[in-house]
């Protein structure tokens, strides 16, 4: 009995001192990996003790997993298994040796220690045991992907777009369809919705944007666009817009996604678009039917489709919207711009950090470059994904139709 009395006054103790020198503990990424280094060397249950004060008086409450100090970060994870990794956009959703966790000591808590930029802003699952991937159980953070949800890590200084957060005092536009349209070119139906802005019926000669993968897109956990389209109409930072969103999916089985074939420099998913789909917006929708007026958008190969629509029906599009372009899966995307001549095109191109995600943009820009077409590129440290997408939404939108002086 006097030696669990003595043991229970220890740990007692032990989370005394943690609790009284807490911010020096949490202070700096240095502090913190030393500490958790003494709950390493702690014997058995005193070091139980220090990782449930640090995890349930601290780091829980405060919402501190992963653990983040300026560009320095700490994943963590509390469980029983033989192996615990990290694996998201940073490692390419491979197994990488440098997002294995070590054990802290014999407790039940494991660690990676990494540096990411302060802006950072990155998708990933934990994986036990080599096969088993889950949600961060402590992350309150998550992002839509186009295979369900993601934990979201946010460095310190990463501040998310308030343009895809709706405020249900904001107008509403209207999101119409879904339409179906059977394309001669293609030799099958497409689907499509419409958003027309609020206002339309007093509107008319309205600019008009395509978006591919239109289906994801218009999903408000995906690319948000039409709260980012509702949001920045209400606040007078756009002209009113139509979105026309196109969706890749078979129309008789949804699970049968058809971007593959339609986005590979696919002539006839171009004609269906420009001169099918175009032709009947134009005859429905008050729309403007000047090149000029009318943008296409797309992301990963729906990127390397709007750049294909653009030097193929320059006539008809304009404004080229690109997103993390997968130019690498075109067989001649590059010697089709490098052939054309004085295409009245302008373009806008976001992009991940090459680390993590397209690696085309410089080699698309220089021939760009060389051409004279004007461009805008923007580039921030994130990856291949929505969240990555959608919080430059209102920068695409913006960079076309700004009312802003």
């Amino acid at each position: 009995m006097k030696r669990l009395i003595m043991l229970f006054l220890c740990t007692l103790l032990t989370v005394v001192i943690f609790v009284s020198a807490q911010d020096d503990h949490l202070a700096t990424m240095d502090s913190f990996s030393a500490y958790l280094d003494q709950i390493a060397s702690a014997p058995a249950e005193e070091a139980d003790a220090m990782v449930d004060v640090l995890w349930n008086n601290y780091l829980i409450p405060t919402q501190s997993i992963p653990f983040v100090r300026g560009g320095d970060i700490a994943f963590l994870y509390r469980g029983d298994a033989e192996k615990v990794e990290w694996r998201g956009d940073f490692t390419n959703w491979q197994s990488d040796a440098r997002f294995v966790g070590e054990r802290v000591g014999e407790t039940d808590l494991w660690v990676v220690y990494f540096q990411f930029p302060t802006t950072a802003r990155l998708d990933y699952k934990i994986v036990l045991n080599g096969g088993t991937w889950i949600l961060d159980p402590n992350n309150p953070y998550q992002q839509m992907g186009g295979f369900g949800a993601n934990s979201e890590l946010r460095m310190g200084d990463y501040v998310p777009s308030p343009f895809i957060v709706r405020d249900e005092t904001t107008p509403k536009g209207n999101l119409r369809g879904v339409y179906t349209l059977q394309s001669d070119a293609l030799g099958y139906a497409v689907n499509y919705s419409v958003y027309v802005p609020v206002g339309y019926a007093e509107l008319d000669e309205l600019p008009t944007i395509y978006v591919l993968d239109g289906h994801e897109y218009a999903d408000d956990d995906m690319g948000s666009m039409v709260i980012v389209l509702d949001n920045l109409i209400a606040q007078n930072l756009i002209s009113p817009v139509i979105a026309i969103f196109i969706d890749p999916r078979n129309v008789d089985n949804v699970n049968n996604n058809l971007r593959q074939d339609q986005y590979l420099e696919n002539p006839a998913f171009a004609q269906f678009v420009a001169q099918e789909l175009v032709v009947q917006i134009d005859r429905v929708f008050k729309t403007s039917q000047n090149a000029s007026d009318r943008a296409i958008l797309g992301t990963s190969l729906g990127g390397l489709a709007s750049a294909y629509m653009g030097v193929n029906y320059p006539d008809v599009f304009n404004k080229i919207a690109i997103q993390s372009p997968a130019f690498w899966a075109g067989s001649d995307l590059y010697e089709l711009y490098e052939n054309s001549e004085g295409l009245a095109l302008s373009f806008i191109i976001t992009n991940g950090l090459p680390l993590w995600d397209s690696i085309d943009v410089p080699r698309f820009t220089a021939i760009l470059d060389e051409k004279d077409y004007p461009y805008t590129t923007i580039e921030i440290p994130e990856g291949h994904s929505w969240g990555n997408w959608r919080a430059l939404v209102d920068d695409i939108l913006m960079h076309f139709w700004s009312l802003e002086s």
